[in-house]
């Protein structure tokens, strides 16, 4: 089920507006709320000028102190009035901005686990980092426009009306302001937008190339080629930051205007508003309500430009999530029903069949070609492998990962506790972990740390020796205990006497369940009930490992090749 009750459909996916329009309505309650706060609060900002006035003109003027005294009480009070709505208006669009980064996280993350294997084939990986390191935080922070942003808006019209009242030409005064503002911040926006998009474009290309460096480091200090990597990071950084001046130049001029314009009409309007109180056209208690109600408008100006500023820069973000969200992907299951019971696993492209309950390894000079297989028969790329007599694209997603499980090398090892780490999703089961850990020859690893099963476990396992981290995963998968295992070179990291106990122990553990393996080894082949042997990525012989040593030179070859390998392992 989505992690979200309302996640956004087709239409929503298609445009960045779309998609920051349904932020907006998908907690309607909240941003009404947000919007009648903000307006009222607005709307309060606009009394303390005029109750000043009153002060001014029926207490100071007239010497009349039980006046002043009340006015001044009101004065007061309305200041008591704003700060507990300026504090209920903070917490509502904090929650706004809360539950849309929730939202967007929510649904990145699903549609990220929806893509599957496609994901890492289709957009880079640091494009997903810049999206949650930065974009989320960008796009959620433009929805404050639909609390003060609707506020400055209702204040500003206040405002012009009190002023009408007061002065017609002071009024047309403040009303030109918006259509000044549009003239001067709009072609800022498009400057925004088009050079925050390269900036954008630039930074997840170079997210992505930290990512591919942080986790290729030892191979690269092995390789001697950290100092050219470094160099070129270097190179390629100095040119995102020429590129974020570009972004930062606009911006800045928006952040400037979105200053500088409200004082602006503060000293237009005070300058005609002094005049025709020293023309006895208004009380001097009127030109302190004209300077008050102008300087008040400093606020909602100030929002008008920085809420624009804001969308601009949302727009730029939300165009990078919707880009993700709009990749289909390529492996695609269905709504039927999985095999009643164990049934057959056949690959039409490479000729592959796995029986139920039996152990089978696929062998091939080029591992890519086994791993395709392998990919193929756990549904994560197109083909026409069937399930029994069932097409395996049209098994419901539930169904299929809940008893096909495929292990590679390539799996994350996420942080956490080596308890938690082998038992995944499932509940965590002493006994069964032990067990695991036994069949995948594992039990030393967790015996040198400190804290045994609740040991913690690095990020992607860094504090683990490949070896390690390849028989922890084995014991994830053992854990598990699917109907079908598929597992890509299981044992390639560890010593011949290692891998010869996990074949004799995943053999056994697996007994009467169905596991397919990739691998040249003869340690885990002579294990096996069935081999295919693979060549271009089709099977030319099948048999058990004996037979296919007597028949097939081309196999006897290739897994001679691998047994002195090993031996120099």
């Amino acid at each position: 089920m989505p992690l979200i009750a309302d996640p956004p459909g087709p239409r929503e996916r298609s445009s960045p507006n779309r998609f920051l329009l349904w932020l907006v309505i998908s907690q309607p309650r909240r941003v009404l709320l947000g919007a009648t706060l903000g307006s009222l609060w607005m709307v309060a900002l606009t009394i303390p000028p005029y109750l000043l006035s009153r002060a001014i003109d029926d207490g100071l003027a007239e010497n009349d102190l039980a006046a002043l005294t009340g006015w001044v009480a009101a004065l007061f009070g309305i200041g008591v009035v704003n700060a507990a709505l300026g504090i209920a208006r903070h917490r509502t669009m904090s929650k706004i901005r809360m539950e849309a980064s929730f939202r967007i996280v929510s649904t990145t993350v699903e549609h990220c686990v929806r893509l599957g294997t496609d994901l890492s084939r289709r957009i880079a990986t640091g494009e997903i980092v810049a999206i949650g390191g930065g974009d989320v935080r960008v796009i959620a922070q433009s929805l404050t426009v639909t609390g003060p942003g609707i506020g400055a808006a209702v204040g500003y019209i206040v405002v012009a009306v009190v002023m009408f009242a007061i002065s017609p030409l002071l009024a047309v005064v403040v009303l030109a302001g918006v259509p000044t503002l549009a003239l001067t911040v709009g072609p800022l926006l498009h400057r925004i937008e088009r050079a925050g998009a390269g900036y954008r474009e630039q930074q997840g290309t170079l997210t992505t190339r930290l990512v591919d460096v942080l986790n290729g480091l030892q191979v690269l200090n092995g390789l001697g080629g950290k100092s050219g990597y470094a160099a070129r990071y270097q190179r390629d950084s100095r040119a995102l930051v020429t590129q974020e001046y570009r972004v930062g130049v606009a911006t800045s001029w928006v952040d400037a205007l979105a200053t500088g314009l409200p004082a602006a009409f503060l000293a237009v309007v005070t300058w005609l508003g002094a005049r025709m109180a020293a023309e006895g056209s208004i009380s001097v208690g009127g030109l302190v309500a004209v300077y008050g109600y102008t300087a008040m408008l400093v606020v909602p100006v100030s929002f008008f430009i920085e809420g624009a500023g804001d969308i601009a820069r949302a727009r730029v973000a939300a165009r990078r999530v919707t880009q993700l969200l709009l990749i289909s992907p390529e492996s695609r299951t269905g709504t039927v029903d999985a095999p009643a019971g164990p049934s057959m696993l056949r690959d039409p492209a490479s000729g592959v069949e796995v029986r139920p309950g039996l152990s089978t390894v696929l062998v091939s000079e080029r591992p890519a070609d086994s791993a395709a297989v392998i990919d193929r028969l756990g549904g994560f790329t197109k083909s026409d492998v069937t399930w029994g007599d069932i097409r395996l694209d049209v098994v419901s997603a539930g169904q299929l990962r809940g008893r096909i499980l495929v292990a590679d090398n390539d799996a994350h090892l996420f942080t956490g506790s080596v308890r938690d780490v082998i038992a995944g999703r499932h509940e965590p089961d002493e006994v069964r972990i032990l067990d695991a850990l036994h069949t995948a020859v594992a039990t030393d690893v967790v015996d040198a740390m400190p804290d045994g099963l609740a040991s913690t476990i690095n990020p992607r396992g860094h504090n683990l020796s490949g070896g390690q981290r390849q028989r922890l995963r084995l014991a994830r998968a053992v854990y598990a205990d699917p109907e079908i295992l598929l597992a890509v070179e299981p044992t390639s990291a560890v010593d011949a006497h290692t891998e010869a106990t996990i074949a004799t122990r995943l053999h056994d553990a697996r007994r009467g369940r169905t596991t397919a393996v990739t691998t040249t080894s003869p340690l885990v082949l002579d294990r096996a009930d069935s081999v295919l042997y693979l060549v271009d990525g089709a099977v030319v012989a099948a048999g058990t490992h004996r037979e296919l040593l007597r028949t097939e030179p081309g196999y006897r070859a290739l897994v001679s090749r691998d047994t002195d390998e090993g031996a120099h392992r």
